[in-house]
């Protein structure tokens, strides 16, 4: 059997979720669930990052201890996560005992094997990012994505050998040319490399929230470090009484936005290097869904909601918008009223609205059953060949736009045969009744297929319209191998029901 392994970035809990967190969720429980109908074996992780400097800072506002702090976010990121309806297979968090003891494992190996070394340093550093820039790195003296003017940090810590990794990096970028994706931000990562590697600090002398250096338990881990690894250790204690890494690991995607690129397609890949694992297949990057032009982050106080939304629109509508709405792996703007409006004229009236015309005409013109067509007679069996080939190759590629695209064309292309053929006009001739059945069969046939590939991005409507159709919904009724033309049952009843996508009022 196959298997697939997607991640998100693990979330960190300075404070609330956020629609960007749900954008990268959706997306790779988008992935998990198509690898799963492919009939593959898939381990699909999300989870929360919680130590360093901001996650202090937010519980010491709160006048509560970090821990404490990081108890009460976790509560929200794992609504969210099940807000959203992903299937992950773990919820990893950086405090799990589990996880800071492999930490401390993995760093004690690579200071054992003298990849790490102790000097004195001194830096701009942004607490937000928990990251250093230098001097041409910053924007007008700030950093380049939370707009605030680095501290200098002069403090003596631990440092891994980055530089000692710089041609084997660029070896690797020169022959998995697909590493990285889509290619301008290959493109991106490479030139961090190639623009030369200084080493880099693994731990802090000042902080206190953090898995303690092993050798030296007066410094703690770099958070980025500790963050990182969560990728491989959650594979140790995910499931009891196995080490699920020799069957998972290296991961298919790690999915992130544009912001996190240099720590996992440089910093990453080398740990990966110094302790002997195999290199993650791909990365993909995703971009910034923009609201008032601006990207959204909590240090702006500039964000959606993904709650309010869900409760207001329902969840569907809101996995669908994510990757209808912005092409995935590029910045677009949001709104509510972009959101309203694709629901009206896609969700409403091209998907919802053919389906009940759909069930709605076979209950007048066949008493509720779907027709047997005709031998012979026409259908759509090399459209849905070249459909479900086109889908496979985008989602293979992480182009969940242009599946979705893919899929609509489809939708409206069946919204167009019914104006074409006109079925209440065959139902007052009597010569029409075989062109009537054959009609209707494809129709629900359209819509069963159309359903099974949408399945990833909409999973809830998707059932609903296979159930009216009279089909069953369960995971083999999904598989993508049913996928082809002819699975509709002749004499399936179908059922009535209210509006799939009830219209908004505008």
């Amino acid at each position: 059997m196959n298997r697939f392994y997607v991640t998100t970035p693990i979330y960190y809990v300075n404070d609330v979720p956020h629609i960007g967190h749900a954008y990268t969720t959706i997306a790779a429980d988008v992935l998990a669930r198509h690898h799963r109908q492919l009939g593959e074996e898939v381990f699909f992780l999300t989870g929360t990052d919680e130590h360093g400097n901001p996650a202090a800072r937010a519980a010491r506002k709160r006048g509560i201890t970090p821990m404490e702090h990081a108890n009460e976010m976790v509560v929200k990121f794992k609504e969210l996560v099940k807000r959203v309806n992903a299937t992950n297979d773990f919820f990893i968090r950086t405090t799990d005992p589990e996880h800071i003891l492999a930490v401390q494992l993995f760093i004690q190996q690579l200071y054992d094997k003298g990849d790490i070394y102790l000097k004195s340093y001194s830096g701009l550093y942004c607490s937000s990012c928990e990251a250093f820039y230098s001097e041409k790195e910053l924007v007008a003296g700030k950093c380049p994505d939370h707009g605030t003017v680095p501290e200098t940090v002069e403090e003596e810590n631990y440092f891994f050998r980055l530089s000692a990794y710089q041609q084997q990096l660029l070896d690797y970028y020169d022959s998995h040319s697909d590493f990285v994706r889509p290619a301008t931000r290959f493109n991106e990562a490479r030139s961090f490399i190639e623009q030369g590697l200084e080493d880099i600090s693994i731990s802090r002398a000042t902080l206190e929230w953090g898995i303690p250096v092993p050798w030296d338990e007066s410094q703690v881990v770099y958070v980025w470090v500790d963050a990182l690894l969560n990728y491989i250790t959650a594979l140790r204690y995910a499931k009891k009484d196995e080490d699920l890494v020799p069957k998972f690991w290296p991961a298919d995607y790690h999915l992130m936005a544009k912001d996190i690129l240099k720590f996992h397609a440089v910093i990453w890949p080398a740990l990966l290097m110094a302790s002997g694992y195999e290199l993650p297949r791909h990365l993909f990057v995703h971009g910034y869904l923009l609201l008032g032009g601006q990207k959204m982050s909590k240090t702006r106080g500039n964000v959606l909601d993904p709650f309010e939304i869900i409760n207001r629109y329902g969840v569907d509508p809101f996995r669908f918008y994510c990757f209808r709405e912005v092409a995935f792996g590029q910045d677009g703007v949001i709104s509510v009223e972009g959101f309203e409006s694709r629901y009206n004229s896609e969700l409403a009236n091209d998907l919802g609205n053919l389906v009940s015309r759909t069930v709605a005409m076979i209950a007048k013109y066949n008493q509720a059953l779907v027709p047997q067509p005709p031998a012979g007679s026409e259908d759509f069996s090399e459209e849905v060949q070249r459909l479900a080939a086109d889908t496979v190759k985008a989602l293979e590629e992480v182009d969940l736009t242009t599946c979705l695209e893919r899929i609509w064309q489809f939708v409206r292309s069946l919204n167009k045969y019914v104006e074409e053929s006109a079925p209440w006009k065959l139902a007052k001739e009597d010569a029409g009744r075989n062109q009537l059945n054959n009609v209707l069969y494809n129709l629900v046939e359209g819509l069963r297929i159309s359903a099974i590939l949408l399945h990833p991005f909409m999973p809830t409507a998707t059932c609903e319209i296979l159930r009216r159709l009279g089909h069953a919904s369960d995971i083999s009724a999904l598989a993508r191998a049913n996928a082809v033309w002819g699975g509709a049952k002749a004499g399936a009843r179908v059922e009535s029901d209210v509006p799939l996508f009830p219209k908004l009022a505008t």
